[in-house]
């Protein structure tokens, strides 16, 4: 893509085509395929079907990763974890999309992150050794998945001095030295969600947010404009219902036990500089570890908990003091200075929505840690087709089985799925990321279309200018997400587009600055 000022070509979400399509979509006609939810998978499945010449409507309740899918720990796992539970097919399977993502559909948005593993007094040798294997066996896991050595790098042994090199908020007492390892990170993953969207539109799919499903049918579904309160009706062939853990909601006979994993955000004045992230042995455990991942906006994450979560499943989750109080814990295990509770400047919880396979729904009947992330496709008597399980790495394989089924169902006409080829919105080989004209941070959040966000910003010096002190998004990206990426109004644009509502006193000092673009941004959509 050439850099200039404008959009990939069709691509271009917004409030006006938002209305256009869902008028577009309630006039009676009949689609191929009506895809509900748009997290991760559903965008991902939405994209599937369009690029095999399939007509699309997909609708959320919401907004574009709303859900699951912009509360992960921010990694494209490779699978390392699955091979110590002996799910073979699942860490090749995750081996294989992370360099899916890295490699050719998402290099601007997927990139390699170095880790650390420091070993201290509370890592003994034994232990030690088997972290290592486990890294070699990943890096084996890379080899078979044909993920080139230039992508991740081999793990090796680190003496005490380059741990503290790459970690320097370590306590430097008792350290032995540590193990380096690579796996992928993902820039933001709402941001990879609206990549998937808007590559959807460009191939045909109506992307409609604020459209929620009130019914799913043999023949669609009952919606109901969010925006409006009017109700209509999607006719379609085929229904694929990827709404996560509210699967269960919209379509009979499915379980689903939601897991909880939860993040903590700090200044990174807190812990200091972190060239590596880290990962931290949670006590008592052999294959789970604390992550901390240092991010591009001056902010760390540290998580992750993997707790079930019991009751009514909530629009968005919160993080427990319980939580909060565990990684407080293990990252004071490590750190040379302590982090204490009102460093905390945020939280946020995401819930997986892993398939329930005990024939049992009794509350801790087994850890959520223990339930495997395999992905499963099940038709409903009426044939809606669903999809649960998984994770955010392996999307795009869970997307193209939902389509098939769908496809099979219902003998719809269409080839097999070119997705593991298909580049987002954005992507293009690292030599062309490299030589565009545009700051690296804008890059690694928009790829190609960099430079046309940079430009907004030149021709209007003010939109140059952070929204909010000491955080990097500024207004140019701001009216960009209005005018190309479907926001509707600030929550979009905080919450999801942006993540600067992942700190809530960033969030309230910078509404005002977004609250003024909004009516400047939609007034200018197409």
């Amino acid at each position: 893509m050439s850099q200039t000022a404008v959009p990939a070509p069709g691509a271009s979400l917004s409030a006006a085509r938002r209305a256009r399509e869902l008028s577009e979509a309630t006039d009676g006609r009949v689609v191929d395929v009506l895809v509900v939810g748009l997290g991760a998978t559903g965008a991902g499945a939405a994209l599937d079907a369009a690029a095999r010449g399939l007509d699309v409507v997909a609708v959320d309740a919401h907004d574009l990763a709303f859900g699951t899918s912009r509360w992960s720990s921010k990694l494209i796992h490779g699978g390392l974890r699955y091979l110590a539970s002996a799910q073979f097919d699942v860490a090749h399977e995750s081996a294989v999309e992370r360099g899916v993502l890295m490699e050719r559909t998402a290099p601007h948005l997927v990139r390699a992150q170095p880790f650390v593993l420091p070993l201290t007094g509370l890592v003994s040798r034994g232990q030690a050794a088997l972290a290592w294997a486990g890294f070699r066996a990943g890096d084996a896991l890379r080899l078979s998945a044909r993920t080139a050595r230039a992508t991740l790098p081999a793990p090796r042994r680190l003496s005490p001095v380059e741990t503290r090199h790459l970690a320097p908020a370590l306590r430097p007492d008792g350290l032995r030295g540590g193990l380096l390892s690579w796996d992928g990170k993902v820039t933001d993953d709402a941001r990879l969600v609206t990549a998937l969207a808007r590559t959807a539109a460009a191939h045909g799919a109506r992307v409609l947010t604020r459209a929620r499903a009130l019914e799913l049918t043999t023949s669609g579904a009952r919606i109901r404009d969010e925006l409006t309160g009017e109700e209509g009706e999607i006719r379609a062939r085929t229904v694929i219902n990827a709404s996560g853990v509210w699967a269960g909601e919209l379509v009979d006979g499915i379980r689903i036990r939601p897991s909880r994993g939860t993040h903590l955000v700090l200044r990174s004045e807190h812990i200091g500089p972190l060239p590596a992230g880290l990962h931290i042995p949670i006590p008592g455990e052999t294959n789970r570890f604390v992550l901390v991942l240092p991010q591009d906006d001056g902010r760390v994450y540290v998580g992750l908990t993997d707790e079930p979560l019991d009751g009514a499943v909530p629009d968005v989750p919160e993080a427990p003091e319980t939580d909060i109080g565990f990684l407080l814990d293990v990252l004071g295990s490590v750190l040379d200075v302590p982090v204490r509770r009102s460093d905390i400047v945020g939280a946020f919880a995401g819930l997986r929505p892993l398939l329930d396979t005990t024939g049992t729904a009794t509350p801790g009947a087994s850890r959520t840690a223990d339930i495997s992330r395999r992905h499963a496709v099940l038709t409903s008597p009426d044939g809606v087709v669903s999809v649960v399980g998984g994770k955010l790495t392996t999307y795009r394989r869970m997307a193209e089985d939902a389509v098939n089924a769908a496809i099979d169902a219902h003998g719809l006409a269409a080839g097999p799925s070119p997705t593991a080829t298909l580049p987002l919105v954005g992507a293009a080989a690292p030599r062309t990321l490299a030589a565009l004209r545009a700051p690296r941070r804008l890059v690694q959040r928009y790829g190609t279309e960099a430079p046309a966000v940079h430009a907004l910003a030149v021709r209007e010096p003010r939109l140059g200018e952070p929204v909010v002190p000491g955080h990097p998004v500024t207004g140019a990206e701001v009216l960009w997400a209005l005018r190309h990426e479907g926001a509707l109004d600030e929550a979009d644009l905080l919450d999801r587009r942006t993540r600067i509502g992942l700190v809530p006193a960033d969030r309230a000092e910078a509404m005002e600055a977004v609250r003024g673009l909004v009516g400047e941004g939609l007034g200018t959509g197409n």
